[in-house]
């Protein structure tokens, strides 16, 4: 059975390995730390606890998963995270993203479309202590205009583009980690960036797979 360590030295082994793609040799110390405070086992079924810190995917039920701990980390990474920002997180899930991005910046605002996924993610940061979380149940694809502008923006479900309303909520200097591609077909995870102009530029990082998010609007950023 893996423990917290052997996850990661996993986490360290995929950078190692992708280093030439995602263009780093190691990720944000801060990161690494983060992803060592919080308690992965917590956030996945409890009769998958004994293969919580394993490098992969597992289901969470209602058709969801809690991502591949590489893929948190390096998704977390891409995001430049500071103490003072705010973030915005399309797709709760579990919640284990959440808690993540939650022990790097001053507030995260989580949008989840299964209602019995959002309930079970708000009970569990209550139970385990975290007071900078709010969240939200519907669809995430319009985000959370009320707090925005977002210094940095998550997406943890694969869009067949990147949504217009995800871009103009994040700020100048910002952010956003987006898995762009056909469902369940070939997808890349995608940084965007927003220089202070507010010019947008994209950046493709890695091949990955995820479940499809959500769309009921048609507009599209180009």
């Amino acid at each position: 059975m893996k423990t917290l360590q052997h996850m990661l030295e996993d986490i360290e082994d995929e950078v190692r390995y992708t280093r030439n793609l995602i263009g780093r040799d190691a990720l944000d110390p801060r990161v690494m730390a983060a992803m060592s405070r919080v308690p992965r086992e917590r956030f996945v079924p409890a009769n998958m606890r004994a293969i919580a810190f394993e490098n992969g995917p597992l289901p969470i039920g209602h058709g969801q998963t809690i991502s591949q701990p590489y893929i948190v980390a390096l998704m977390t990474d891409m995001l430049a995270l500071e103490p003072e920002h705010s973030v915005l997180e399309i797709g709760t899930g579990s919640g284990y993203q959440t808690a993540i991005l939650a022990q790097l910046c001053r507030q995260v605002y989580t949008i989840e479309l299964v209602a019995a996924l959002s309930n079970e993610a708000a009970n569990r940061f209550k139970k385990l202590g975290y007071t900078n979380i709010e969240t939200r149940t519907g669809n995430g694809y319009n985000g959370w205009p009320e707090h925005a502008p977002y210094d940095a923006i998550i997406v943890t479900a694969a869009a067949s583009h990147i949504p217009a309303p995800l871009v103009e909520q994040l700020a100048t200097g910002g952010r956003m980690a987006i898995p762009v591609g056909r469902p369940f077909g070939a997808q890349e995870l995608v940084l965007v960036s927003k220089d202070e102009q507010g010019g947008v530029q994209t950046r493709d990082i890695l091949g990955v797979a995820f479940v499809p998010l959500i769309e009921k609007e048609t507009d599209r950023w180009q």
